[in-house]
């Protein structure tokens, strides 16, 4: 049987993006969602890939205590690499329009960490996807920002949004990283844990 094996575990989805808890569901797996405030900074010297899988390291580390026999824990931390530098979530409007202005015209890369923690190991892996944004006018900018809150985005912005209809050119890799959670390798890798 195709979940046998994940069903016979305890699934804990340590994050608040609904995002990441949608697509979760759609793989047809039971879990639950506990969440902790956790200090997401992190040494200035970690590049690219190295940033994400250190922040959903350290998450799912926050766990480490209630681990028990069965419970798998999945953290993840997504961030947007565009020009040798990260953008996590906007501070406030005029940091969203900066950084959909970088955005603009460019592609950029889209970094996901998971970690898989259990009383027995841990596991962390990474996706990236290679997103294209068309040239973006100060107006489309202003309006997303108003109409879409992408203020707990990494990037500013949600592909699955209407920016997303009107700016994304071009995707290369998994359309689901860029949403926050690389599912097909979620799936392989929990499968293998």
């Amino acid at each position: 049987m195709l979940f046998k094996e994940l069903k016979k575990n305890k699934l804990i989805l340590a994050s608040k993006s609904p995002r990441r808890q949608y697509l979760l569901k759609e793989l047809g797996l039971d879990f639950e969602v506990h969440t902790k405030d956790v200090d997401e900074s992190f040494p200035e010297n970690l590049k690219a890939e190295e940033i994400p899988l250190y922040l959903c390291r350290k998450k799912a580390d926050a766990f480490t205590a209630e681990l028990t026999d069965n419970t798998i824990v999945i953290t993840a931390d997504t961030i947007v690499w565009v020009e040798n530098q990260v953008l996590n979530k906007p501070e406030n409007f005029e940091d969203a329009v900066r950084m959909l202005k970088l955005l603009s015209g460019k592609m950029h890369k889209v970094f996901t960490g998971v970690c898989l923690k259990s009383s027995s190991g841990t596991k962390t892996f990474y996706a990236v996807t290679d997103v294209y944004f068309k040239s973006l006018s100060q107006e489309e900018i202003e309006y997303y920002i108003h109409n879409f809150n992408p203020y707990d985005k990494a990037g500013a912005y949600g592909a699955q949004d209407w920016i997303g209809y009107i700016a994304v050119e071009k995707i290369e890799g998994s359309y689901f990283n860029v949403m926050g959670l690389p599912v097909r390798e979620l799936y392989e890798e929990l499968l293998k844990f």
